[in-house]
């Protein structure tokens, strides 16, 4: 069997992932805070199996208890490959920081950030005696590179996220059975958190027209294309791991 647990599975590009994903022989395990179950339906119809786990990111002292339960789902013994995609994020606060509330800025760095990590370091022990094929793509963000107004929140979790998972990767290239990392940008997608972005408010995002000029001129990646490039990368010989890249290196 081979095993992907995703967050943030059952809308935008996480249910993109899972659609591309799914096949005969696959068991995806989707972590996120809503249902979905026309895809677990497609799923199933392809062969596959789906088992949702309903989690709330934020909620960081419970992940390894999640990460528990996830892995008590999984057969060791006849896993051909165990992948995890770290997907689900939040970009609010969008404003500037000195108008963010101290939970707003919190939750940011959560769900961006300290999930995905703890989210890892389970998945990393739960995997270590494992010799199948493990992987780990963190879904990143452009951000990570340049400082955007408005966005000092999303944009420094992301950052934080990419050496993490450089760090994550050549840790794990010291252990007997490897996990290998990558951060990956998706680049600027047609989804429910781009629609978020356009809504914002001029004066807490400047950049708001630009975003919205994108969707206009049409100059948004759907998320079906991005998902494709991820599942090759979880299914290619050359992983690129411990490195950062970005969708359009693959297009």
């Amino acid at each position: 069997m081979n095993y992907l647990i995703i967050t943030g599975g059952t809308r935008g590009l996480g249910e993109e992932i899972v659609k591309s994903f799914a096949k005969e022989d696959t068991h995806i395990i989707s972590i996120a805070r809503g249902e979905n179950q026309e895809l677990q339906a497609l799923v199933e119809d392809r062969g596959g199996k789906f088992t949702p786990i309903q989690f709330d990111l934020a909620d960081i002292e419970k992940v390894e208890n999640l990460m528990e339960e996830v892995f008590h789902r999984i057969d060791k013994k006849s896993a051909k490959s165990i992948h995890l995609v770290n997907n689900a994020g939040i970009v609010a606060p969008i404003k500037p920081i000195e108008r963010c509330e101290a939970e707003e800025i919190i939750k940011s760095q959560h769900v961006n950030l300290v999930a995905p990590m703890l989210m890892i370091s389970s998945f990393c022990k739960m995997t270590a005696s494992l010799q199948c094929e493990k992987r780990v793509i963190n879904v990143s963000s452009g951000a990570a590179k340049r400082p955007i107004y408005g966005w000092s929140s999303y944009g420094s979790s992301k950052a934080g996220l990419d050496l993490f998972s450089q760090g994550a990767a050549l840790d794990q290239e010291k252990t007997e059975h490897p996990v290998k990392v990558l951060s990956f940008y998706p680049g600027i997608m047609d989804t429910d958190m781009q629609a978020e972005i356009r809504s914002s408010a001029k004066e807490d995002f400047i950049n708001v027209e630009t975003f919205q000029n994108y969707k206009e001129e049409g100059k948004l990646l759907p998320p079906k294309r991005v998902a494709e490039v991820v599942v090759q990368l979880l299914e290619t010989d050359s992983f690129p791991n411990g490195e950062v890249v970005a969708v359009q290196d693959y297009l």
